[in-house]
């Protein structure tokens, strides 16, 4: 052993067979970041449990959490993409806000071992969004993407009062059916949008366009003025090119990463029964 080994020892992990799980499922895995700060989150809350990945596909997610359920040291479960939809068949009870939008992203055990779900995606991306500076309430709002976190994000936008939400999707079917449930809530106008950000206040891409060089913008960016907040979901890169050029237009803006943090302190507190 080195003499600079032996005078840094390596800290023995505090796990053991009393040590409660809660797994984060997704396909891919391998780009979330939630295992480190929801574990340091459940150490922080005086809790021996740890937040651990699992690569899962579609096919095999039914026999997965079949199996997983009957281990009786797991207490949670994170669902990401794709599985967020397919999770809820999963659950014995939900919120009203996960059974309106189809999806769950964190479930927990009720007092039967069954699973009890919820949906954070969208109270998550509104309380950062609000941190930022920005009350939807009132405003007219743009949002790019009608899938799992686009559906959750529009739904909390309108129940925070925005005057307007207008959809985009290249699924029509999608983007359809999402305006019309919407619509059946009866807190503010429905509309069907375009990529053009101009008369909205509020503008955000729920859709995964940034992550690579060469996406498009999902917003026809050269429009956005200095009144404008504009946002988006993905983390990776850490300023995705339509943000970038929001910043340089003088806009207000917010990340992927600002919605994650929200997020995870909402699972968390749902997960060790806070909430």
């Amino acid at each position: 052993m080195s003499e600079d080994a032996a005078s840094n020892p390596v800290k023995t992990l505090n796990i053991s067979g009393k040590t409660r799980l809660c797994f984060i499922v997704g396909d891919p895995i391998a780009q979330v970041k939630s295992p480190a700060s929801v574990s340091q989150a459940f150490h922080d809350a005086g809790l021996d449990a740890l937040c651990v990945p699992a690569h899962v596909t579609p096919a095999d997610l039914a026999g997965w959490v079949e199996h997983m359920s009957k281990a009786k040291n797991v207490d949670g479960l994170i669902a990401t993409v794709p599985h967020k939809f397919a999770c809820l068949a999963h659950c014995a009870t939900a919120s009203d806000r996960a059974v309106f939008l189809g999806a769950v992203n964190t479930m927990r055990r009720n007092q039967d071992g069954t699973w009890h779900g919820d949906m954070f995606d969208g109270m998550g991306y509104v309380e950062a969004l609000t941190s930022k500076g920005c009350n939807p309430e009132g405003q007219r709002a743009l949002i790019v993407g009608a899938g799992g976190a686009g559906s959750a994000i529009a739904y909390s936008l309108m129940t925070a009062g925005v005057a307007e939400l207008a959809i985009h999707d290249e699924d029509h079917v999608r983007r359809d059916s999402l305006a019309g449930r919407l619509a059946g809530l009866d807190l503010g106008k429905v509309s069907i949008g375009s990529p053009d950000p101009r008369g909205f206040g509020i503008v955000i891409n729920a859709t995964p366009l940034g992550m690579k060089p060469d996406d498009p913008h999902p917003v026809v960016s050269g429009h956005f003025t200095p009144d404008q907040f504009v946002g988006c979901v993905i983390t990776v890169p850490a300023v995705p090119p339509m943000i970038g050029v929001a910043r340089a237009k003088g806009c207000n803006t917010m990340t992927g990463a600002d919605m994650f943090a929200r997020v995870c302190d909402l699972m968390v507190q749902f997960l060790i029964g806070a909430s």
